[in-house]
């Protein structure tokens, strides 16, 4: 399925007093790949709430291999994992500039409608982009 990947330079304020990434920062990472995945498959967050859908996570699985540290490049690879209903799966993967996996994640989201805060299946508009 549909995968980007983007490069985030770890900043010093993300990691412990040991100079490595705090675990709590990984779903952040996610969070970026996410939302850029989605803006190049041409729809945004903002775009989705302003249409009156909202994607709360659900789901946030991590495994952490190595480390990561102040100043590094990480690579966050985000892949869908199936067509959405009203659910929608992520898998990432988080590399150093070496190529070592560092990071493998998964996370789900659920689609749901803004005016009666119940799930609701993927809008169509989105699933006509994914066919594209």
């Amino acid at each position: 399925m549909k995968f980007d990947e983007i490069q985030i330079r770890v900043r010093y304020g993300e990691t412990d007093q040991m100079r490595v990434v705090y675990h709590g920062n990984y779903a952040l990472y996610l969070e970026m790949g996410r939302i850029e995945w989605l803006r190049k498959l041409g729809v945004s967050y903002k775009s989705m709430e302003d249409n009156g859908i909202m994607l709360p996570v659900v789901s946030l699985n991590v495994n952490y291999k190595k480390s990561a540290g102040y100043d590094d490049v990480i690579n966050v690879k985000t892949q869908l994992k199936n067509k959405p209903n009203v659910k929608i799966e992520f898998e990432y993967e988080i590399t150093n500039e070496k190529g070592e996996i560092l990071t493998t994640a998964s996370t789900v989201l659920v689609f749901v409608d803004m005016k009666t805060g119940r799930p609701t299946k993927a809008p169509q508009y989105f699933l006509d982009l994914l066919e594209k």
